[in-house]
């Protein structure tokens, strides 16, 4: 499932210039395999993921220090693509239809969106148009690809997810 993800991660409708795509659905694999699967094989799928996600496409942070790197690939990629395994014990309070499905899945990609956020805030601010807020510029940035794909990957899962279930 990270191999398919990865592979749907190159479908790109819309690449954004500092990091960040809308995609063909590619976290959906990671999100199913939570949904599905016991909690240690999702987290390792997904920390898988973000590792592959990292090699392919690593965006070095615009301050040079040690600090700045650390804080990259942890919430950029470890923590924001890790956070996709937590699907499961998400929706497992709410039930096991497609609803409890879209939520968890719409839940961790926000969550994926608060690591983006961050380091919008902390690495990224300097790409900000001067006289705007940081927060609004890392908000607004990673908002408009996340939103987009959270979007994409609410229909999809629920789709799979119901079918699924049916057989």
């Amino acid at each position: 499932m990270a191999a398919l993800a990865t592979v749907l991660s190159f479908v790109v409708v819309y690449r954004m210039p500092n990091g960040g795509s809308i995609s063909a659905a590619s976290m959906v694999p990671i999100i199913f395999v939570a949904l599905t699967c016991d909690l240690k094989t999702a987290l390792l799928t997904s920390l898988t993921y973000s590792v592959v996600q990292m090699m392919i496409g690593f965006y070095p942070p615009p301050t040079q220090n040690i600090i700045s790197f650390i804080l990259v690939i942890l919430c950029d990629y470890v923590v924001a693509f890790g956070v996709l395994g937590l699907a499961g014990i998400i929706a497992k309070p709410l039930g096991n239809g497609k609803t409890a499905a879209a939520i968890a899945t719409g839940t961790v990609i926000f969550l994926r969106f608060i690591c983006h956020f961050i380091t919008g805030i902390t690495i990224w601010s300097v790409f900000a148009p001067e006289g705007t807020p940081v927060w609004l510029y890392s908000m607004t940035y990673n908002g408009s690809f996340m939103l987009p794909e959270a979007v994409i990957s609410i229909i999809v899962i629920t789709f799979i997810y119901n079918n699924v279930k049916k057989k």
